[in-house]
């Protein structure tokens, strides 16, 4: 297992990002009942201009590196905001975004954040669980479509 950033120089590097956020983002649209969500409208082009810092979760597996999840996430001055979190289903329950979300937390309260913010469906209960497990604190519940709601969770910096 590595954690690493993601070029997304490529065509296919960027496939390889995509094919893991459909898969997973599929997973969050039925748990909160709502196809629409962003993550599975993007395209290559979407992924090349977003400013974002992504990192991926690599697995060793049959002498094949794969990705196995993603995270990505932008700053604005000292408050980082997550902006996706992604693991394939095949590697559900393996805390692989446990993992990837402790990275992005260490590595950006060492280079200055003192707040993070991150939005996901209310209904999504293993997101919610995991960011409170964080600390994340509820702020924010809007209502994005009939019936759909997205909760937004915010983090000081351990230092803060």
């Amino acid at each position: 297992m590595t954690i690493q950033p993601l070029a997304l120089q490529t065509n296919e590097e960027i496939l390889r990002l995509l094919s893991l956020q459909m898969a997973s983002y599929r997973v969050e649209a039925e748990l909160i009942g709502f196809e629409d969500i962003p993550p599975l409208k993007d395209g290559i082009d979407s992924i090349r201009k977003a400013e974002e810092t992504f990192y991926g979760y690599f697995v060793q597996e049959e002498n094949e590196t794969r990705l196995a999840g993603a995270i990505s996430f932008s700053r604005e001055g000292s408050v980082i905001t997550i902006c996706r979190m992604m693991v394939h289903p095949n590697y559900f329950r393996r805390g692989i975004a446990r993992s990837l979300l402790q990275h992005i937390l260490k590595v950006q309260e060492e280079e200055g954040a003192v707040l993070f913010v991150v939005s996901t469906g209310t209904a999504n209960l293993p997101a919610v669980q995991l960011y409170r497990s964080f600390g994340f604190e509820m702020k924010r519940v809007f209502t994005v479509a009939p019936g759909v709601c997205l909760t937004t969770f915010e983090r000081p910096a351990s230092d803060s």
